[in-house]
Order: C-alpha cells, then structure tokens, then sequence
C-alpha cells in the first residue's frame, strides 16, 4: 500500500487505468505482485553478476573465461542430476496444495529436502572422482583442480533449486527477492577476490562461496513461510510421496538431461577445436549477456508458473486467457531486453578489449536466440503446470537431435557456427512447442475442463 500511495499519484492517465484493471482483477494482481519482486530481486542479482564477469574476463583473460565456462557448463551437467528436478516439483504441489492440504504440503517439502541432499551429494561427489579424467578429454588437465572445486556448485546448486522451488510455491517473491539481492552483493567482492587471488580456480571458489550463503538464508525464510501456511516441512512420513518422484520429478529431471548434455557436448567439442578455448570464451560472454536478456522474462515466466499451477484443473478458460498474456508479455520484455543488445553488440564486445572479431557476431546471434527462449519457456511451463511434462520431454529431445545432428555435419565447429545452430535449433523448438500448446489451448476454448 505504501508503494502504491508513493507512485500511483505521479503515474500517467493510461497507467493509473492500467493500474486500476490489475486491482479488479485478483489473478493479475498476483501475477504483478510475483513479477514485480522476481524482478526486483534478480535485477540487481544479475547486474552484479554480468559486471563481475567483465571484470574476470580482464582477470583471467578469454582463454580462461573460455575455460570457466566449460567448468560451469561441466558442473551443470553433472547438476542436472542433482536436486533430481525437485525444484519444479516443489513449486507445482507447494502451489497446489498449500491452501487444501497443508499435511501434503508438508511431506512434499521434506521429500524435496531429504531427495535433494542426497542426490546433490552423490553427483557432486562423481565429479570430484572424474574430475582429471575429465580433465583429460578436454585436453587440459590443469582445470583437475577447477573441475574439483566446482563440485561443490553441484551440491549446493541442487539443493538451492529445491530450496527456491519450494519458496515460488508459496508465491513468496519478495522473500526470493531479498535473499538474491543478498547473495549477489556478496558473491560480487568473492568472485573478483578469488579470480585475482587463484585465476580460474579461485573464480569458481567465489560462486561456490556465493551459492552457500545463498543456501542458508533459502533455509531462513523457507522454514519461515512455511511456519506462516501451517505447514511443518520436518514431516516424518514424507516417504509416502515418492511416486511423486516418477510421476513428475522423473519426466522434469529428463527435461534437463536432454537440455544441458547436448549444450555440453558441443562445449566440448567446440573447445578441444584449435584455438578452441578462446572460442569457448566468446560463447561464454555471448551466454552472459543472453542470461542478461533473459532475466526478465524467466523472472516474469517464474512468478506464473505456481500460479498456473495452483489454478489446475478449476477455471480452465480463466488458465487459458492468463496463458496467452503470459505469452504476450513474456515475447514483448524478451524483444526489449534483446533489441538493444543486438543493436549495441560492437559496443559491448569493445567491453572485453581487443578480442577477436567474432565476438560481436555471437552475441548478437546469442542475444536473438535469448528472444525466442523465452516464449518458449513459458510454453514449457504450462504444459508441466498442467501435468504434461512427458510432453515436453518429447519436444525437447527433438531439438537435442537437431543441435547433435547438426553440429555434427560441421567439418570444424567455430564459435559462429555454434550460435548459428542454436539459433536455428530455437526456432524449431518454438514452433514445435507453438503447435503443442495452441492444440490443447484449443480445447479449453471448445469446453474442455482439462488442459
């Protein structure tokens, strides 16, 4: 109330209109209230984080910003398995069954914690093991130690992605919000500390250093909201959800193993090419500004997502006209976050020093495909908002063989070629999921009361 007493009087005639329209209508107030914090809190969060990643590319060169991103990129892979996709799982059924069976709410949430320790654990631990072996195949064994150290993204990773899945559940944005403003204003001075003090090595020490102080204030206030709900997340017969685990974390968990071992694989081979790990590190700038475009439509697609999730399977038409504003929305701050990055492309690889000159040429082919990603995630999200998550798993494995296929029929992978095949292979995953999703949306306009 305080916020809207400080704006609503300086506001134009058509926002106030606007504004007065989201206060008739207690759905788009929920869906504004969640945008608003999720970007509040991630726009500061991911400020920092592209300013940092400037300031390590000077640190550690582009060869080592190169060599930063396939640790990262290996970390994720090896992420994919940890949490076991329990932070889309905690955000449907927390969403769903806050309100109407806290006792279900509860066991959800102690499975999500006790599934996310140990399978985090057990994947952190297989990269600590593989890590020279690894090394190896990438053909650079110093990065044993890096690869050693990024274990430890892998624990805390899948446990902060149960942990955050579980607070979007309650819809607790503003809470999120806080504790990534947190989190990024100390992971800024830790990540510029360590890659000046130990290179590479001590760049991946500063986001792990991040990421566990980002850990313990998710535990802070998700044992707070949940108190606030009536909810006791220690329940002690969690164990009777775990057909939840094939029922919707199983298809969830694949979604990302078809998603980062395909991205993997062509780090991979992009940087065991000549000159490979320069090349890697044009791509890895490209990807930190396509996570810049990003932010705001993934924070926007987030704060719906336990929205949708709530509303399953009550006022379908209601789900549907919400759907296509989400979409609406979500194309619109994706093309106003990318127009300008394409546009100032030049300019922001003049950020990095006398690189080579490809770098313009990927982030603007980057910063495009970030604009078809969007529209595409929100598309995902409904289709596992409603329980179809199998579905998604199919279309994603098509685009997985088109990116394979094609990269594959390249007699030498550049970092060019790379993006240009992301791009096309974007292309193809909006429609398909565009097909997907306009089918079942026509079934709620005929009268289905199921998605």
């Amino acid at each position: 109330m305080a916020l809207k007493a400080l704006i609503y009087p300086r506001l134009p005639a058509f926002a106030q209109q606007w504004w007065a329209r989201l206060d008739c209508s207690p759905l788009r107030a929920r869906m504004a209230r969640g945008a608003f914090w999720s970007l509040a809190g991630a726009g500061i969060s991911r400020g920092l984080a592209l300013l940092s990643s400037i300031l390590v590319f000077w640190i550690v060169s582009q060869e080592g910003f190169g060599k930063l991103g396939i640790i990262q990129s290996t970390a994720g892979l090896f992420g994919v398995f940890a949490g076991f996709g329990l932070g889309l799982t905690s955000t449907k059924y927390v969403a769903e069954f806050r309100e109407k069976n806290p006792a279900k709410a509860g066991r959800i949430l102690a499975l999500s914690a006790v599934v996310a320790w140990v399978t985090s654990g057990v994947a952190a631990a297989a990269l600590f093991a593989s890590a020279p072996w690894l090394a190896a195949h990438l053909v650079a064994p110093e990065l044993t130690p890096a690869l050693r150290i990024s274990a430890l993204l892998v624990l805390l990773g899948g446990v902060n992605g149960a942990q955050t899945g579980a607070l979007s559940g309650f819809e607790s944005f503003k809470a999120i919000a806080w504790v990534n403003l947190l989190t990024g204003l100390a992971s800024f001075p830790l990540q510029i500390a360590g890659a000046w003090a130990w290179g590479v090595e001590g760049a991946v020490g500063g986001l792990a250093a991040g990421l566990a102080l980002n850990v313990l204030l998710n535990h802070l206030v998700l044992r707070h909201e949940s108190l606030k709900f009536g909810i006791h997340s220690a329940h002690p017969d969690w164990c009777n959800e775990l057909p939840v685990l094939w029922q919707f974390s199983l298809p969830a968990i694949l979604q990302a193993m078809v998603v980062m071992p395909t991205t993997w694989w062509c780090f991979v081979v992009l940087s065991r090419a000549p000159g490979g790990f320069a090349e890697m590190g044009a791509i890895n700038v490209g990807r930190t500004w396509q996570n810049m475009i990003l932010f705001l439509p993934t924070a926007f697609a987030s704060a719906s997502f336990p929205i949708m999730a709530n509303l399953s399977g009550t006022a379908s038409r209601q789900v549907r006209a919400s759907i296509i504003g989400i979409l609406a929305v979500n194309a619109l701050l994706s093309l106003a976050m990318a127009i300008p990055v394409c546009l100032l492309s030049t300019t922001i690889a003049s950020f990095y020093g006398p690189v080579f000159g490809n770098m313009q040429t990927i982030i603007w082919i980057m910063a495009v495909t970030a604009a078809l990603m969007a529209p595409s995630h929100v598309c995902n999200h409904a289709l596992n908002a409603w329980g179809r998550a199998w579905v998604g798993f199919a279309l994603l494995v098509v685009w997985s063989v088109f990116v394979v296929t094609a990269a594959s029929l390249q007699p030498a992978l550049s970092g060019v070629r790379l993006a240009t095949i992301l791009l096309a292979s974007q292309v193809l995953n909006l429609l398909t999921y565009g097909a997907v999703l306009s089918s079942r949306l026509k079934r709620v306009q005929a009268g289905a009361t199921q998605p």
